[in-house]
C-alpha cells in the first residue's frame, strides 16, 4: 500500500464520522439474478439511496463541514454536471450556508431543478465540465468565496471514500468492485478504502466511450484534453482539471478500466431496473455495463458495484426503456 492510498483511506474514516449526522449510510444489497447469471456473488451499493440521489454528497458535505467559521460566511462556489450541485446545495442548506452552483449548458433539467430546491442559485456556463470548473474557479477567487471541486479537493475524495467505509463494514471481503469515473473523486476515495483494506482487490474504472477522458489520459501517462460526445452517462462527463490529484490516484489504484458504449450503458440500465425493481442514472448504468463486460473475470468472486446515482430524467428514461 502506498503512502497516498493509505493516507486516503485514513482520511476517509475521520470523514465518515464527521459527516455520519449529514448523508446517508446506504445498504449493500446482494443480487441473486445477477449472480446466478455471472457466477458470481454480486452486491450493489446503492448510492441511489443517498441524500439528493447520489454519492456526491459525501464529498460536498465533508468540505463544507472542514470550512473554517469566515469560508463558510463568505460563501461556497460550486461547478457542477448536477449531483455535486445538489450535494453542495443540499450540505448549505443543512450548515446554513450561501453559495451559487455553475453548471453546463445541456445539464439535465431534474438536475438543476434539484439543486435550485435547496435555495441555491444556478447559473449556465460553457458546454463541458472543465470550461464550468474554470469559470467557477475564477468567480470564487474574484468574489472572495471558496471553492468545491467535484473531485480536485483532498476533503471532496476523503468525503467519497466514505462509501469505501461502508463497503468493508458491509462486506469485510470484496475481491472486485466496478465504480463509474468521471473526475476520479469517487475512485479514488472509495478504490483507497477497499486498497487498503485487501491490496489485492480488483479494482475497475469505468467510462463511457464518449468520454473516456481519464481511462485515455492513465494510458497516455499525463492529463489529456479531448472533445466529449453526448452520453447518457453524463455525470462522468468532461475532462479533467489540470493537475488534478485524482489523476495520480487512478494511475495507482485502477487495475484497468472497462470503456463500455452508449448500447451497452442503455441495456444495463434495463437489465438493472428489470432485475433490481430501481431506478438509476446513466453513471451508474457504465458501473453495470463494466461489470456484464467482465463476466469471465469475476467468476467465483465477491464483487461489489456502486450504483452511484438515481438522477436520470423521464425524458432520458422514456428514450431508454
Amino acid at each position: 500500500m502506498t503512502d497516498a492510498i493509505g493516507k486516503f483511506a485514513a482520511a476517509a474514516e475521520q470523514a465518515s464520522s464527521r459527516i455520519a449526522g449529514l448523508v446517508r449510510e446506504t445498504p449493500l444489497e446482494y443480487s441473486p439474478q445477477f449472480s446466478a447469471d455471472l457466477g458470481a456473488d454480486v452486491w450493489f451499493k446503492l448510492e441511489n439511496l443517498q441524500h439528493t440521489g447520489s454519492f456526491k454528497l459525501r464529498g460536498a458535505a465533508n468540505r463544507l463541514m472542514t470550512l473554517n467559521a469566515g469560508q463558510r460566511a463568505a460563501g461556497v462556489v460550486a461547478a457542477s454536471s448536477g449531483n455535486h450541485g445538489a450535494g453542495v446545495a443540499y450540505a448549505m442548506q443543512k450548515l446554513n450556508t450561501r453559495g451559487v452552483v455553475f453548471v453546463p449548458e445541456g445539464t439535465s433539467r431534474i438536475k438543476v431543478d434539484a439543486i435550485r430546491s435547496y435555495g441555491t442559485d444556478v447559473e449556465y456556463v460553457g458546454t463541458d465540465g472543465l470550461d464550468t470548473e474554470l469559470h467557477a474557479r475564477a468567480f470564487a477567487r474574484d468574489n472572495g468565496m471558496f471553492y468545491i471541486s467535484p473531485y480536485n479537493d483532498e476533503q471532496v475524495v476523503a468525503g467519497q471514500g466514505t462509501c469505501g467505509v461502508e463497503i468493508v463494514k458491509q462486506l469485510p471481503t470484496v475481491d472486485a468492485a466496478f465504480i463509474a469515473v468521471g473526475g476520479g473523486g469517487l475512485i479514488g476515495g472509495t478504490g483507497s478504502v477497499l486498497k487498503a483494506s485487501n491490496p489485492d482487490v480488483l479494482l475497475v474504472g469505468c467510462q463511457p466511450a464518449a468520454s473516456a477522458v481519464m481511462a485515455r489520459s492513465v494510458e497516455a501517462g499525463t492529463i489529456l484534453e479531448l472533445p466529449s460526445g453526448p452520453t447518457l452517462s453524463d455525470g462522468t462527463a468532461g475532462g479533467i482539471e489540470e493537475g488534478s490529484i485524482t489523476f495520480d490516484l487512478c494511475r495507482e489504484l485502477v487495475d484497468e478500466f472497462a470503456v463500455v458504449n452508449e448500447g451497452e450503458i442503455a441495456e444495463s440500465i434495463r437489465l438493472y431496473i428489470d432485475r433490481q425493481h430501481q431506478l438509476l442514472e446513466g453513471s451508474a448504468g457504465v458501473a453495470v455495463a463494466g461489470l456484464m463486460e467482465h463476466r469471465d473475470t469475476i467468476r467465483g468472486k465477491r464483487v461489489v458495484v456502486v450504483i452511484c446515482g438515481a438522477n436520470i430524467s423521464r425524458d432520458v428514461l422514456k428514450e431508454v426503456l
